[in-house]
């Protein structure tokens, strides 16, 4: 029989476990239900995986996430070791057929996401099993307590029971105690092992700076490090915004957001892999599943929600143990705008009450009524119908799913198809009478293969954006296409499945569950405020504020972040920095950025400096915002 290194040695190349993963995976190997904290970058995969392919039987993976799933099973599959991903674009045909190869296949991973395993027909074919290893990931999600509670999770117990001899791994990369002991709580766990890794990174530097000039300091930064860097903001536009700002500038950037469309994301990613692209500015929908070891900063200009998102996303930057950097951007005016924002975000209970009774008009569900029907939905289509704002909807939508009001399946995607229904003779004596229509059938014909012989999914949004149209223009083309029998044309704007899963009591509905909205609600808003307190703390050792939230206690300051570094650092003589800002500003007026550029010194240093001068008249401001001499 092979060893774990062996294991190790023969898949992944690598001769040497990290601390403490060969801990973990004898743990399991020992048939031991094991719950296990690394934060990011610890390689929690391999300890469920390495054990799986020592033990007999299947080992059965839930994830939350059909990225992270698909992105496991296209790697295990690169090693030759046989896994399935059960994914909402499997039909019932598809999804026996999946469970006839794990039965006769010698597949060793099954990985699914847990809404998913609420199917009565998937619970009893996983009964049917030889299951060797049960692995739960992002595991924090079970507690109501943690910062992505998904209810779901709640009804995974269920495996146990199915599987009662099977050893079972949790894991998490952020987890404060009390979520620890809800996830073997609610798991029903007995006899378990917990294995917690600090949050602690010796290599990793936590900076919080107060500028003005945020897309400055972008600069800045991507000019000292001359490696690939995450930028994280809230907003899609501004993904755009600061990705064209970095490009005019000279640094080659590119965005990521969950609007794009598959293809996009995949171009995006590779090309920052490659470094092609070594900056990427995204949103938080980039990150899960990344493995890039030179990340050498991760930089945040908006508030995070939480320490956990925050502690998270810091920690993609070096991995490969080189010194790296966590950097969070603020002002007072943006920690205030985004306090506001958070907080009109929530949904209050009135707010969840509106939705409730927007979805039951949506769908003409009756009082008293619970439907049986799985319903396609688009959050985007429902809030265009009713003039709703997107990101409110979606956190009230969440807290019906928490409360088993509705079930959301997020993972289930209904594309448009089109099939051309004429030959290609016909198609050219069209084109030649309707031009209208030419620059639109041209695109598709060159970018849909096998349109004259089969239905072919499209995607309107991708089409639009490469003709330099609007969505709505590219959908009324091809349903005039369909009208006139050139096309058959099937339009579908699904990005989830909603279930109904109460009768429909209107008001009894949500004041039951009201309190359980506010708590959840100030949860939330106790997790941001945390933030908020971790960024204007400029008195405490930056390690010792992110590692005291999880309970954890570092002795001696890190020395490495900036309330330290202001420690150690000679106290500035403005009087020194003003003389230096007289003398470069002989040749050319200059603006405060320019200028810190150029003397290589912090920013508010210059600024106060600047102050001094202006105010005993030895320095003017021109109209353009620069400084001069007088």
């Amino acid at each position: 029989m092979s060893t774990p290194l062996e294991i190790l040695e023969k898949y992944w190349g690598y001769t040497q476990f990290r601390d403490p993963q060969e801990e973990i995976i004898n743990s399991v190997l020992n048939k031991k239900n094991t719950v296990v904290l690394l934060p990011t970058g610890g390689g929690k995969s391999l300890c469920f995986q390495v054990p799986a392919l020592l033990l007999d039987g299947v080992c059965i993976v839930i994830s939350p996430l059909i990225a992270l799933i698909n992105d496991q099973v296209k790697n295990l599959q690169e090693k030759q070791i046989k896994a399935i991903a059960l994914t909402s674009q499997l039909n019932q045909e598809e999804i026996i057929t999946a469970f006839d190869n794990l039965m006769y296949g010698n597949y060793k991973f099954l990985y699914l996401s847990p809404e998913k395993f609420q199917s009565p027909l998937i619970q009893e074919k996983i009964k049917q099993l030889n299951v060797g290893l049960i692995a739960i990931d992002e595991a924090h999600c079970i507690s109501e307590w943690g910062h992505d509670f998904r209810p779901s999770y709640l009804l995974l117990k269920e495996l146990k029971n199915l599987h009662p001899n099977a050893p079972l791994i949790a894991l998490t990369a952020t987890a404060t105690p009390k979520v620890l002991n809800d996830i073997q709580d609610n798991l029903e766990l007995t006899e378990t092992k917990l294995f917690k890794k600090s949050f602690k990174r010796s290599n990793l530097g936590y900076y919080v700076i107060e500028t003005e000039d945020i897309y400055g300091r972008l600069l800045q930064i991507s000019k000292r490090i001359n490696e690939p860097i995450i930028i994280y903001t809230n907003s899609r536009k501004q993904t755009i915004e600061i990705s064209q700002y970095l490009n005019r500038n000279n640094f080659k950037s590119s965005y990521y957001h969950g609007g794009l469309t598959f293809e996009e994301k995949n171009t995006t990613f590779n090309n920052w892999m490659s470094e092609t692209t070594p900056i990427m500015v995204a949103t938080n929908a980039f990150g899960m599943g990344i493995d890039k070891a030179n990340v050498r900063a991760v930089v945040h200009i908006n508030t995070p929600n939480s320490i956990e998102n925050y502690i998270q996303e810091a920690g993609r930057a070096g991995r490969d143990q080189k010194m790296a950097y966590a950097i969070a951007l603020t002002n007072k005016a943006s920690t205030d705008n985004g306090l506001a924002i958070f907080n009109n975000n929530l949904p209050t209970v009135k707010y969840v009450q509106k939705i409730y009774n927007h979805l039951n008009q949506y769908y003409n569900i009756s009082l008293g009524e619970l439907p049986t029907s799985i319903f396609n939905f688009s959050v985007q289509e429902f809030c265009s119908v009713y003039k709703l704002n997107i990101l409110q909807t979606y956190n009230a939508i969440k807290a019906l799913e928490r409360e088993n009001i509705i079930s959301i399946d997020e993972n289930f995607t209904k594309k448009s198809t089109l099939k051309i229904i004429i030959s290609n003779n016909q198609l050219l004596n069209y084109l030649d009478q309707n031009s209208l229509n030419e620059q639109l059938l041209n695109f598709i014909l060159r970018s849909y293969g096998g349109v004259f012989d089969h239905y072919t999914v499209i995607n309107e949004t991708y089409i639009s954006k490469k003709l330099k149209i609007s969505k709505s223009t590219v959908i009324q083309q091809l349903q005039l296409l369909d009208k006139d029998g050139i096309i058959n044309y099937s339009y579908e704007n699904s990005n989830s499945r909603l279930t109904f899963l109460v009768e429909r009591e209107d008001k009894y509905t949500i004041n039951r569950i009201s309190k359980n909205i506010e708590q959840q609600n100030q949860l939330k808003k106790d997790k941001y405020v945390a933030v908020v307190d971790y960024l204007k703390n400029n008195k405490v050792c930056r390690n010792i504020q992110l590692l005291s939230y999880f309970n954890e206690t570092l002795k001696k300051n890190c020395s490495l972040c900036d309330v330290c570094k202001s420690k150690t650092t000679k106290k500035v003589d403005l009087k020194e920095i003003s003389h230096h800002i007289i003398k470069v500003l002989q040749n050319n007026s200059l603006s405060s950025r320019e200028i810190a550029e150029q003397l290589t010194l912090n920013e508010s240093d210059v600024l106060n400096s600047l102050k001094i001068l202006l105010e005993r008249n030895k320095i003017t401001i021109t109209s353009q915002n620069k400084f001069k001499l007088t």
